[in-house]
């Protein structure tokens, strides 16, 4: 839950760097959240707003935290936007959040693998 809280808090900071740890955390507790929101939905018979709310608040923090791990791996945010080519751009993004960090400092900032966050 630390690493969904550190994102939180960073919640439209776009610079710096993420590494693979923060991000792939984060995108876990965010799907368990948004699963568990749909199944009370569901089971409930709600209409969509609780899973619906939830997702316009994080929308945000969700693509904060991407920009930063592009940044980790040496690549500008903008390469985000390859994920509106359909299917590759998707597949080329998540080897992109797979990557390991670029070592020591780049232009983004030091490396925060080995700043210890």
């Amino acid at each position: 839950m630390h690493w969904y809280t550190t994102v939180l808090k960073k919640y439209v900071t776009f610079s710096g760097r993420a590494r693979r740890k923060e991000y792939w955390m984060f995108a876990l507790i965010n799907f368990l959240i948004s699963m568990a929101l749909s199944i009370v939905e569901l089971v409930a018979e709600l209409p969509a707003i609780l899973s619906g709310l939830y997702a316009l608040f994080v929308f945000l923090p969700s693509l904060a935290v991407a920009i930063r791990r592009l940044h980790d791996t040496g690549k500008s945010g903008w390469w985000f936007l390859i994920a509106l080519i359909p299917l590759v751009g998707a597949i080329i993004l998540l080897v992109f959040m797979c990557l390991d960090s670029e070592e020591g400092t780049n232009k983004y900032g030091p490396n925060p693998k080995a700043a210890g966050y």
